[in-house]
Order: C-alpha cells, then structure tokens, then sequence
C-alpha cells in the first residue's frame, strides 16, 4: 500500500483516498488580481482541492541578462523579459489578499515556490504544500531546504530523467517523508504521444513507498482521466477563463466547463475502480438468477447411476441446480433419485454432493 499522508489538513492522499485535484493558475490571471481572484472562485465552484499559483522573487530565478532580454513574442507583458514578468508577478501583500480570499471560498491555496526565496515566503505564508515545478525537480540544494521546511510536497518530473528523479527521491526522502512525485512532460500544448502515462506504473515500481501522480498540459480531460484510472493520486492541470487570452499556457488549461467534467469524470473512475476483488457482486444477483447456467441430466438417469460426463449438461434451468462451473466434480458420483431428461441436478439428490 502507497504511503498515505495529509497533503493539506484533513485531506489525506495516497492509498484508498480520493485523487487531490490542484487547479493550478500559475500566472494565467494575467497579473490582475480580480481575475486571480476569479479564477480561485471557479477552481472552487468546479470542485477542484486546491488553487494553485507561481511565486518567483525575480531576482533570485534569473540572473540579470536573462531579465535585460528583449521579449517580443506575443505573449510578452513587456519590452524585456524582466518587464514581462514583473506584470504577471503578484506582490507578497496581494499574495496574502489571494490567500485569505480563498480561505473565504473554502479552498486550498498554495504555489509552486520558482525560487528559494519564493520557498521562504510561502513558508511564512503557512501554505499546506509546496509544489516543485519541474524546472527545479534538479536543483539539488533547492529540493534539500526546501524538504527541510517539514511541509508536505508536490515535485513535478518535466524535463527529467529516471536517473536524475532516482536521486530526487533519495534527496527528499532523507528530510521529509511526506512527498509525491507527479509524472509530467513539459510542453504547452502537450501532444498525446509525448504524455507516456506508462511512467506512473513505472514509478509505482520505482517508488512504492509515496503516492504517484501527474500533471498535464494536454489538451482536453481524457488522458488525465486515464492518468486516475493507472492510479495516480494526485492530478494538477492548468485552468483559464479564456483560452485565447494572452500566455502560451492558455491553449493547454481547462475552461470552467472541462474542468467541472475532469472532476466528475474522475470521480466516477474512482467508483468504478472498485476493490479489485474479482467475485459476483449483489448488484449482478437478478442476472445470474435469470440467466445463470447451472448443470442438468442430459438423459434419463436411474436412480443408483454413477454419474458420467456423458449424462451431464448446461443449461439455463429451473430451479437453478448444480453451478455450471462444478460439473466435473459430479463425475463419478452416484445419484440418490431418478432424474428425468432436462430435470435439474440438485445437491440433495447427488451422493456426497460437494464433499
């Protein structure tokens, strides 16, 4: 069984627990706080665990020529890179606006720490989680302080390798315990071929000892679906109120109504799981009375006779006899009354019935 932790409190994941669904806005508001804050709302109202956004102290995520380079790509908020993302950058003050907001919502709230610096003001934040975006899944001194907070984590995979998340998971492991892997690709849109869901049973094997999970950037709900049905525990997708809005991760998130359905779907793939005990179930009882097979006297048997396979048949009967799938084990076996042709065989007129 899966390690089974609080990912935040009285939400346990992991085990029999009931997939966390995080509705991550990264910084698809736009860098306005009233579309961040109806965005959280939405995630809410779509029954999404968790509203998710991206924290970086610039400053410390890039070096100085990288925030001096020119951005003129479409979706640039500015002339430099620097600029662009300083309009999409909420302030500490705004961050705590969006917290207590969606406290008063009645969900979740956390972002993925893009820094170290990040990482300390969310932990003074008091978020419940820290999610590691894939970016910093190999940054080794960044994954060891931020394990060292105590906070539960969330470590996406884009970009990595099996080796590299071997090491991921021995460096976290020795500080924290409570911590999820989510199988990703990094790219917007994702196509289907680049998914490889068949990671998540290969990290199942790899890890067996923390809950599995994936984050995708794919268009549409299906294969985060079947990311639940191949028992991932955790699923983050990216969510937009309007897909051609500015931003190249738009064209990969959820409207409203998609992920309203991801939710549901996933949902009934819980259901329909089941125990994976394989047996006949109280709802398949009106079936096999109708319908069920059971074994019958394929010629008149005298009383006396040592039952052959040759006498012997199946047939939907009544009253139901004998289960079909125990007819060899009348062979040999002597019958107590006369049977007619086509009567069913009942455990009361075979010798030694299911002795």
């Amino acid at each position: 069984m899966p390690l089974e932790f609080e990912l935040c409190p009285g939400k346990p994941i992991g085990g029999k627990h009931p997939c966390f669904i995080i509705a991550e806005i990264g910084q698809n508001h736009q860098g306005d706080l009233k579309i961040a804050k109806e965005m959280i709302k939405m995630a809410k109202d779509c029954g999404a665990d968790c509203a998710k956004f991206q924290k970086s102290e610039l400053v410390y995520r890039f070096n100085k020529k990288a925030l001096e380079r020119p951005y003129t790509s479409k979706n640039s908020w500015g002339k430099t890179y620097g600029e662009h993302k300083r309009h999409l950058e909420f302030s500490h003050d705004q961050y705590r606006e969006l917290q207590k907001y969606a406290t008063e919502v009645g969900i979740f709230f956390t972002a993925s720490g893009m820094d170290e610096m990040a990482v300390e003001f969310l932990h003074e934040l008091d978020v419940p989680f820290f999610k590691v975006a894939s970016a910093d899944t190999n940054n080794f001194p960044y994954l060891e302080k931020t394990a060292k907070k105590g906070r539960p984590m969330v470590v996406s995979s884009g970009m990595q390798s099996m080796d590299t998340m071997r090491r991921v998971y021995k460096t976290v492991k020795q500080h924290n315990q409570n911590f999820t892997i989510l199988q990703c690709t990094s790219a917007y849109p994702l196509e289907a071929e680049d998914v490889n869901l068949r990671v998540i049973t290969e990290y199942q094997k790899e890890f067996p000892d923390i809950p599995i999970g994936y984050s995708g950037h794919e268009s549409g709900i299906s294969i985060s679906v079947a990311a639940v049905a191949l028992g991932a525990k955790v699923i983050e997708r990216h969510i937009t109120l309007d897909k051609t809005w500015k931003g190249s991760d738009h064209e990969a998130s959820l409207i409203p109504s998609e992920l309203a359905e991801l939710v549901r779907s996933v949902r009934l793939v819980e259901r329909a799981l089941g125990s994976g005990i394989k047996q006949m179930l109280p709802c398949e009882k009106g079936c096999h009375d109708k319908l069920g097979k059971s074994v019958v006297a394929k010629v008149k048997i005298p009383k006396g006779t040592v039952l052959t396979l040759d006498m012997l048949a199946v047939k939907v009967a009544e009253p139901m006899g004998i289960p079909a799938e125990d007819i060899f084990q009348l062979v040999g076996k002597t019958v107590t009354e006369e049977l007619e042709e086509d009567d069913s065989v009942l455990p009361e007129v075979v010798d030694s019935c299911g002795k």
